[in-house]
């Protein structure tokens, strides 16, 4: 094994950049190389880039293929984009060099919910080069649907889940903003629905098929609704303003179906500063089964900070895992790290052998 374990990050925006300074910071990790989609940042220095507030001498690129050759990367962590389809040529070029890729595009997280041939298609690839792809983030990925496979173990006849995530959208940018429809009027925001500018949450059906697949359940069919959520006081962040009449977030619902009932309902408004109108943020899960159980935590676990540790934390499970794709129930649970990655690695591959003979 190198010395340090070298990294390229794929996209220089919010959660790029603070991906970025967490390798940084992590012993182990090497910062080899990054990418950045839009053409104007290649050539910058990286520590510009991401907000260093200092030069890391190492320049930007502006292409997939010349930042694979510079950087000579043992794994890439994602953070282009939210679609399967969008993620997929840049996962299809790192593995065919055996790179590892962690992703946190939402679709990633089960990217058989949309788009299963692809999915096949990455499994196939990476096993055939040698690598493994995780996707990953706070949600989907941690508490919409991993924290709930956890917290059914301790159950038996599970009848149904509900999962609730009230969140603040004010630490994100602006394409998450125009996504959930901030900004808009009512009608705006219905406009949008219609032609697909405005989309909510990425991830309900893929949360969703994680959960069922750990509990061995097949999903009728998912139901989702999204309705604006209109702010009565003005919010404002350095992204958006938001005055009173105006659409402050997104209340986005999906109901799976099982056997002619709803199994699973997961529930998330997200919206800019909820504060201002005495909305409190926080996680809810609630599974009815023997024993019923419900966890709440208060306020939010941080979105972008949490998708930012989980994508760092998942690289020494995901050197060691078996080549192929996997979603986070596949993988022993993450933990902070702690220690040299390096050492982590090598712990996670002796506990695999140990357990195979």
């Amino acid at each position: 094994m190198r010395d340090r374990i070298r990294v390229v990050v794929l996209g220089t925006g919010q959660m790029g950049s603070g991906i970025a300074r967490q390798i940084l910071r992590t012993p182990g990790l090497e910062l080899a190389g990054a990418v950045a989609r839009r053409a104007a940042r290649g050539g910058l220095d990286l520590g510009r880039a991401i907000d260093l507030g200092r030069d890391l001498g190492l320049a930007v690129d502006a292409d997939l293929e010349v930042a694979i050759a510079r950087a000579r990367p043992d794994v890439a962590i994602q953070a282009t984009c939210s679609r399967v389809a969008d993620a997929r040529e840049e996962i299809t070029a790192l593995l065919r060099r055996g790179i590892h890729v962690v992703s946190i595009a939402e679709e990633m997280a089960w990217p058989a919910a949309r788009a299963p041939a692809v999915a096949r298609e990455l499994h196939a690839l990476a096993v055939a080069h040698g690598a493994a792809v995780l996707g990953t983030g706070v949600n989907p990925g941690f508490v919409l649907d991993l924290l709930v496979v956890v917290l059914s173990g301790v159950c038996a006849d599970v009848r149904t889940i509900t999962a609730t995530r009230v969140n603040d959208l004010a630490p994100y940018g602006p394409t998450v903003l125009r996504e959930q429809g901030v900004g808009l009027t009512p009608e705006a925001f219905r406009t949008g629905l219609a032609d697909g500018s405005v989309v909510g949450h990425h991830g309900f059906a893929e949360s969703i098929h994680m959960i069922a697949a750990a509990l061995g359940w097949t999903i009728d069919r998912i139901e989702e609704s999204r309705e604006p959520i209109v702010a009565r006081i003005r919010r404002e962040t350095p992204l958006v303003r938001v005055e009173p009449g105006e659409v402050a977030g997104c209340l986005h619902t999906a109901v799976a179906w099982r056997a002619g009932s709803p199994a699973v309902t997961l529930v998330h408004p997200q919206q800019v500063q909820p504060h201002v109108e005495g909305v409190e943020t926080g996680d809810t899960i609630e599974i009815a089964a023997t024993p019923d159980v419900r966890v709440t935590a208060r306020p939010e676990i941080p979105g972008g900070l949490a998708t930012i540790a989980l994508a760092v934390n998942a690289i020494p499970r995901v050197l060691a895992a078996p080549p192929g794709l996997h979603c986070m129930a596949d993988l022993p649970p993450l933990a902070a790290i702690g220690a040299d990655v390096r050492h982590l690695v090598e712990a996670a591959r002796l506990r695999t052998e140990h357990r195979r003979g």
